[in-house]
């Protein structure tokens, strides 16, 4: 399913992949594939999980996995940007599969391959343009701004480990909040905003933000959980809701049905992007 807001589209990926694309027809994908989830192979730990249908995904239809595999391809890959937030996200196979031929790669910079616990392929590696980011980064990519937000749990906050060490430290990852084209009024192109806070807890500065279109995790466990999520949402106020980063696995399970009543109920829209 794709959303359409404010001359936008939007679509939940699975897991914590975003597609964005702007009434100009720039894409930019945020934290694109990991688990499975673009390739086919994911499959939910309860069924009824109210999560995007795994797929061998390719941006263009008619694309097989074949004819696009080894790099980007002009036919089945359609990026112009792609933002990283932090290592758990980054999947190198993924990006080839979704970054068009002059893609940037926009990497928050304490991402390090060589230290993800999981095969993923050198940023050098990547054929296309990597731009690397740090935590407070105001850029513009075309006709699209990129600003980055610090991510992170609080280390007296409930997202920590066994030992009491935050699962993402101050410092090891960023969110992405993205100004694109929208629609067209009165001759003038009117812009969105869309806010992607990263594996992170709801933060001082968070409520600040201008967001037309916020798209919280809310799966918990290691990031802000249904509550927190709605909690910033009303803080806010943005024009509409889409939540992801839930339900990909057993500790991100979620009652999103519940979420979304919490957020109408307090006069904010929102929307679930569910197959």
């Amino acid at each position: 399913m794709t959303i359409r807001h404010d001359g936008i589209t939007a679509e939940w990926l699975g897991y914590a992949g975003l597609r964005l694309e702007s009434g100009d027809g720039t894409v930019v994908y945020l934290d694109p594939g990991r688990y499975g989830t673009l390739t086919g192979e994911w499959t939910p730990d309860s069924p009824g999980a109210g999560h995007p249908e795994p797929r061998d995904y390719w941006p263009e239809d008619g694309v097989s996995a074949s004819e696009a595999s080894g790099g980007s391809s002009d036919r089945g890959s359609d990026a112009d940007l792609v933002l990283v937030t932090h290592d758990h996200h980054y999947d190198s196979d993924d990006i080839r599969r979704v970054a068009g031929e002059d893609a940037t790669v926009v990497v928050y910079e304490a991402v390090y391959p060589p230290k993800i616990d999981r095969e993923g392929g050198s940023l050098d590696d990547l054929p296309f343009e990597v731009v690397r980011v740090d935590e407070a980064d105001d850029r513009l990519f075309g006709d699209v701004v990129v600003r980055t937000v610090p991510a992170y749990n609080e280390p007296d906050g409930p997202h920590t480990s066994a030992d009491g060490e935050p699962f993402h430290p101050e410092g090891f990852g960023v969110g992405f909040h993205v100004t694109l084209p929208g629609r067209t009024s009165g001759g003038a192109v009117e812009d969105v905003t869309v806010f992607w806070p990263g594996d992170t807890d709801a933060l001082p500065g968070h409520a600040e933000l201008d967001v037309s279109l916020f798209c919280p995790p809310i799966g918990g466990s290691f990031t802000m959980d249904r509550h927190e999520a709605a909690d910033l949402a009303a803080e806010l106020d943005p024009d509409l809701v889409l939540p992801i980063h839930y339900n990909t696995f057993e500790a991100l399970q979620t009652d999103s049905g519940a979420f979304a009543a919490d957020v109408a109920g307090r006069g904010v829209p929102v929307v679930l992007d569910e197959r």
